[in-house]
């Protein structure tokens, strides 16, 4: 039952088949075996792959299995429309097309199972992405908060220098009434004189213009760190938005982008397993010598197209003939007078009537 299942998987003529030895019935069985188990990798791996894009058992799955059967018939089909010919060169040529196509399923079928083979190092590699990923991420966003925030810190600067200067004036002015009263400078005279009164008045009024500057501007200092934090929070919120697209990042073209950085040995040496499965039994029916089931099919297809052949023919000297026998009828008839008189007559009686036709019509339209 397994051996019937395996041949009917190979796509070879089972009616000729079976008339066939077990050796023949037994090489079409390997062959088949060989289509329908890549078949079964590939729908393994599709539905890996899919998993990896739907991120959903039950989806993967169903267009696994549809992947799985569009494989198994293309293998199918290519395996069967190989046929042996007399000529070596001209069977790697009928092959080279289906060689060709067998490479390309190849590597459909090997990249997903490659992505699961090397699942622990291509997550470290995400990793590694994604964090890079992460500290760019918040370097643009810092980017567009950054002309913003360095204009409030200029301003919260600005208006600190403001308080400073004032202070230092104060602190001058305040030295400078003191002094005066020790007699160390000013009018070096000790107590408290006109002179003291003047500079400790000044001192006073710009002490008073101090405290009105610093009050007004921590009061604008607190307002413009209000809108740093705000500013803060909305980088932060920002932040926080975009993080779930990087953890998000790793679908399969990030996948298959992170197994490119990885050696390329091993990933080579695995397409080569799949592609030495694939083209096997294409190479199997090149290499092999012609057996009882190719004559036996080469004969049913020959006899077939010779007896086509003899149809097409038979039909051809069938028109040929007729044409002929035609020609001859027709040359016979032309030369009899009575047919020649028949038509004369026909003639005329048509050229009076149309006459007559004209003849009515000119006469309606006067």
């Amino acid at each position: 039952m397994l051996k019937k299942f395996f041949i009917l998987c190979s796509g070879s003529d089972t009616d000729i088949l079976e008339q066939c030895s077990n050796g023949e019935q037994n090489k079409y069985a390997g062959i088949g075996a060989t289509v329908f188990f890549t078949a079964v990798m590939a729908t393994i791996a599709a539905s890996y792959a899919l998993f990896t894009v739907f991120d959903n058992a039950f989806i993967a799955i169903s267009f696994g299995l549809i992947w799985g059967l569009l494989i198994f018939n293309l293998d199918r089909f290519i395996v069967s429309t190989i046929k042996k010919r007399n000529s070596f060169i001209n069977e790697l040529i009928q092959a080279t097309p289906r060689i060709i196509l067998a490479v390309i399923i190849a590597i459909v079928i090997s990249k997903p199972l490659e992505l699961k083979i090397f699942e622990k190092e291509i997550n470290q590699v995400l990793l590694e992405q994604k964090n890079d990923l992460t500290l760019a991420n918040k370097d643009q966003i810092a980017q567009q908060f950054a002309p913003t925030i360095n204009a409030l810190e200029n301003e919260i600067t600005s208006l600190e220098t403001q308080i400073s200067t004032k202070e230092a004036e104060v602190n001058a002015l305040y030295n400078t009434y003191i002094t005066e009263a020790e007699g160390t400078a000013g009018t070096q005279r000790l107590g408290k004189g006109p002179v003291y009164k003047e500079k400790r008045d000044k001192h006073d009024v710009a002490l008073a213009e101090f405290q009105q500057l610093k009050t007004t501007n921590q009061e604008k200092i607190k307002g413009i760190e209000s809108q740093m934090l705000l500013l803060q929070n909305d980088y932060t919120t920002k932040v926080e938005n975009s993080q779930p697209i990087i953890d998000g990042f790793d679908g399969l073209m990030a996948r298959i982008t992170a197994l490119d950085s990885l050696p390329w040995l091993p990933s080579f040496f695995i397409f080569l397993l799949f592609l030495a499965i694939e083209t096997s039994p294409i190479f199997a029916k090149l290499v092999s010598p012609k057996g009882t089931y190719d004559f036996k099919l080469e004969d049913a297809e020959t006899a077939v197209k010779i007896w086509v052949e003899q149809k097409v023919n038979e039909r051809n000297i069938m028109l040929k003939t007729d044409i002929a026998i035609n020609n001859k009828v027709y040359n016979d008839i032309a030369e009899e007078d009575e047919l020649y008189q028949y038509k004369r007559k026909s003639a005329r009686e048509l050229m009076q009537l149309q006459a007559d036709a004209f003849y009515k019509h000119q006469k309606n339209a006067l």
